[in-house]
């Protein structure tokens, strides 16, 4: 009686010398997921990479240096947290958000516009129910207890940079297409939702990164200059009619419970000098609120010196630069969109939580990107750089191959024509 094998079906190959070597389905599997990666590793930006890296560690090692101060600071008496608590909470988020940008980073570009996009949907209606169901935190309702506590603000930040992106890049299609208004109803509905829990720190953001994008996407000046008119209006309004703003700018110009906050900052950051105490040798941190968040910045001026800080500045630059340069020859609007809008919300947000620790902005309740301590932050922050990778991957061969093509055109282009 015959029988089915179940056994995995042989495959012949040839090798290098002509022989012929069987393979197995199984190993042909392995061998194409290896080939995957190989093709990843050939194509990723390796520099933007290595810089986001470094600032992950350096992160890591700034949260270690800030947790003892969270953790004295939220202890109870029936609770006494551990020196490290937020240290190893840390490095937990840390993994998840790792895997996350590593599997963000390996898609193609098609399919992370199309996941950035559903993304954005989504946070949208998650931002719509944080009135409604929302946990409040400190007067703010902006998280979602949905098993983990959820923030869909963050999640919504490279959502929102690709999808804006996408939408401006309608007009190389029909450039009748109004995505300029497109882009303001998108804008006025996430601001909307934002203000409404209150979170006036990331509209501001938010409001930066539309900008920038319509900026690049070929605004004309007389509109630039009704856009900038447009922002300051709004500001003031917000300045008279939302307690929340009114508040964050008096104390920033004329002194409170926030300044004296920012004020402590600014004292903490400069107590190291240029060389910094030593690590768990700074005092100033251990009256610091929010040292492993918001003033964490603060936290590594006095404990390895303002040169720590400004290597921190030069990091954040050089990934401004890095994408700028990886950008300066592509010529699909939307990949230079997305690039760049996303680039500009983790430049924007870091200079803005900098600015703070250095009395120079209002106090805003922001993070200071891929160094300090976050769950969805965190997580959201390192699936945008994945977003990020994977738009800016670029096949090495395929880019030398048409710059040598451009070279032999305009060789033949002097060549004399034969008569």
């Amino acid at each position: 009686m015959a029988t089915h094998s179940t056994t995995t079906r042989a495959v012949p190959e040839q090798t290098r010398d002509g022989g012929v070597r069987v393979i197995g389905r199984a190993n042909r599997y392995r061998r194409s997921r290896r080939s995957e990666l190989v093709i990843w590793w050939r194509e990723i930006d390796r520099v933007l990479l290595a810089l986001v890296m470094l600032l992950v560690v350096i992160g890591a090692v700034a949260v270690a240096a800030s947790s003892p101060a969270s953790a004295h600071r939220l202890s109870t008496p029936l609770k006494t947290l551990s020196d490290l608590h937020f240290f190893w909470l840390h490095l937990r988020w840390l993994a998840f958000g790792l895997l996350t940008m590593f599997l963000a980073s390996i898609l193609p570009r098609e399919t992370a516009r199309r996941l950035a996009i559903l993304l954005a949907a989504a946070m949208i209606v998650g931002l719509v129910l944080v009135p409604l169901v929302g946990t409040e935190v400190k007067g703010a309702r902006r998280w979602l207890n949905v098993g983990i506590s959820l923030q869909p603000s963050e999640f919504l930040k490279p959502g929102f940079a690709i999808a804006l992106a996408w939408i401006l890049s309608w007009r190389v299609r029909d450039p009748k297409i109004p995505v300029m208004a497109l882009s303001m109803v998108l804008m006025g509905l996430v601001g909307a939702l934002l203000m409404a829990q209150p979170d006036f720190g990331s509209t501001v953001l938010f409001l930066a990164v539309w900008f920038v994008l319509v900026l690049l996407s070929g605004l004309s000046l007389k509109r630039i200059g009704m856009t900038v008119g447009g922002g300051l209006a709004v500001l003031a309004l917000a300045y008279v009619f939302y307690p929340n703003a009114t508040h964050r700018i008096d104390s920033f110009l004329f002194g409170g419970s926030e300044f004296d906050q920012v004020d402590l900052a600014m004292r903490t950051l400069l107590n190291g000098g240029w060389g910094g105490t030593g690590l768990w040798l700074g005092t100033r941190k251990m009256a610091l609120p929010e040292a492993h968040t918001d003033y964490i910045f603060s936290v590594i001026g006095e404990e390895f010196g303002l040169i720590a800080c400004g290597v921190i500045v030069v990091l954040y630059c050089a990934i401004v630069m890095r994408v700028l340069l990886r950008l300066l020859d592509e010529d699909d609007l939307f990949t230079v969109l997305a690039a760049a809008g996303l680039t500009a919300q983790l430049a924007g947000q870091a200079f803005i939580n900098i600015l703070v620790n250095l009395q120079l902005f209002p106090s805003k309740g922001m993070t200071l990107p891929l160094i300090s301590y976050g769950g969805s932050s965190t997580i959201a922050l390192l699936l945008g750089v994945g977003f990020l990778l994977a738009i800016t991957r670029r096949n090495p061969y395929l880019s030398r191959e048409t710059f040598g093509s451009k070279d032999r055109t305009r060789d033949r282009a002097k060549e004399p024509v034969a008569s």
